[in-house]
């Protein structure tokens, strides 16, 4: 089954939802995600957790395939790149930026992204703590004092609780809006989901398998 895209108005620029949690900005020819955590996996194997290892491969394939697809110039990932420190998901990551040496590639720092900054500017990444497209600000957490950009963010995981007969109940990732911000679902295989409600403000696409569905 081909993956379905979901078309939005945004602060009024034209985004595209992805079924692969990320979002893809047309006019400036951008993949947006969050919360790819490569190397959270490694960590875990670190400390003695069996962890699989293709879990990072496998984030990065997906994220080729997207390349592949959607045909983007710049990506830019809205912190949490890799997850804490130095291991041996980093050499996949370095392979991976070989293969795609043509694509602009744009860090706004997250609070796991502890790296030195060095390591990525030698992949020819730029890191930053935020950056303006369009109208847009972006960010990888919610900032204390509301800009005048409409802002989208990572780092919540953000995740809705669909209810269906006979009181089933499953959790699914999902893209969260609100009047003046929202919020990435995490990209990275390995990570949860925090459960946020569905409130009367809020306007909610869910992530079910290849499909995008407003809640």
């Amino acid at each position: 089954m081909l993956n379905q895209l979901y078309q939005v108005k945004i602060a009024e620029e034209d985004l595209i939802l992805l079924p692969e949690k990320a979002v893809l900005f047309p006019q400036y020819k951008t993949l947006l995600l969050a919360d790819v955590h490569l190397g959270k996996g490694g960590h875990f194997r670190k400390s003695g957790i069996p962890i699989p290892k293709q879990l990072a491969q496998e984030d990065l394939a997906t994220l080729s395939d997207l390349i592949d697809k959607h045909q983007p110039e710049t990506i830019i990932f809205l912190g949490d790149l890799f997850h804490s420190d130095f291991n041996q998901d980093w050499e996949w990551f370095r392979l991976w930026r070989e293969l795609h040496q043509h694509l602009k590639l744009i860090l706004v720092k997250g609070n796991h992204d502890i790296l030195p900054d060095s390591l990525y500017q030698e992949l020819n990444i730029k890191v930053i703590h935020e950056y303006k497209l369009g109208s847009l600000l972006l960010l990888h957490d919610l900032p204390k004092e509301k800009p005048n950009n409409f802002i989208l963010y990572g780092h919540l995981h953000p995740g809705i609780t669909i209810s269906g007969k006979g009181k089933q109940k499953i959790s699914l990732p999902c893209f969260y809006f609100r009047e003046s911000s929202g919020i990435l679902p995490a990209f990275g295989k390995f990570t949860g989901k925090y459960t946020l409600k569905n409130t009367e403000d809020a306007e909610i696409f869910a992530v079910g398998g290849s499909k995008i569905f407003k809640v």
